[in-house]
Parts: C-alpha cells; structure tokens; sequence
C-alpha cells in the first residue's frame, strides 16, 4: 500500500519537472531571457582634456548616469590623463549630435537618438562665506586714485 503512494508521487513529481522542463525550455527562446533588453548600439564619448575618444556598446534604456558611470570606469581602466575622479554627480553628458543642452541623468541614452557625446566636469562656483565676502568688500573699498597714488608715492620716496 505503501509502496503505490510512494509510486504515485514519484510519477507525479516527474510530470512536474518534465513540464517545468518544457516551459523553461519555451521562455529561453525570447529576447528577454536571452539578457537582450532592447536595442543594442555603439556610442562615441569624448573627455574634454583627453586625447581620443571612448567607444562601448549600451542599451538603448541604459540610464544616462548610467553611461557616465561607465564611461567614467573606462577612462580609468584605461589609465587616461588627466585624472577625472569617480563621482557621477560631478559630470556632465552632452549630445554632439543634437544641440548643446546637457543630458538628464535620469534620462534613457537612446531618447535623444545621438551616438555622439561629450562628457564634461561640472563647473563648481566657489562657495561665499563671510572672510571671502569680507576680502572681496576691503578689495572694493578703494578707489582706482587712491591705489595710484599710494604707487606713486612708493616711487618717489624710493629716490
């Protein structure tokens, strides 16, 4: 009695993986379980600073940053100079193909329709703080006839 039950779920239990063997067997041939996540293409990127360009094939919904990441890892696989730094949030992408605006970050690469871009360092405007306002404000006090003839007054007394 024993021994049929044992039976019946062996043979229940191969049914089961030969179907599970089947379906696996039809999903492998989609695009998706292949790991192709749409179309695949070439892109340039230029470093302004550096010699040549970089050229590696993305995803067409790759993320920018995405892009900027890798090509960041790139440029310093490679050993290029100058020395870029590793951090995403200080680049900027650029489409050579399709105006001059910068790129979202969190924008697919493929939407602008380039395979051309410029990776550019963002420009950093040096924080104000009250000894660099102050600096500036005693720089401003004088005047332009003050200076000149405090300069000429060095000269005369030189002699």
């Amino acid at each position: 009695m024993k021994s049929n039950v044992v039976t019946e779920k062996m043979v229940q239990q191969n049914q089961k993986k030969n179907n599970d063997s089947l379906n696996v067997k039809k999903n492998n041939n989609s695009p998706k379980a292949k790991g192709v996540k749409g179309n695949r293409f070439l892109i340039t990127v230029n470093v302004l600073g550096s010699a040549g360009p970089m050229r590696f094939v993305v995803n067409e919904d790759d993320l920018v940053s995405g892009v900027i990441d890798n090509s960041l890892k790139t440029y310093a696989r490679e050993g290029r100079l100058p020395v870029l730094g590793s951090d995403v949030n200080d680049f900027i992408l650029h489409c050579a193909d399709v105006g001059f605006d910068a790129l979202n970050p969190g924008e697919s690469i493929g939407a602008r329709g380039g395979r051309n871009f410029l990776l550019c360092k963002k420009q950093r405007q040096p924080q104000m703080t009250e000894a660099r306002s102050e600096m500036i404000a005693k720089k401003r006090s004088g005047s332009w006839k003050e200076w000149l003839n405090k300069s000429f007054n060095k000269r005369i007394l030189t002699h």
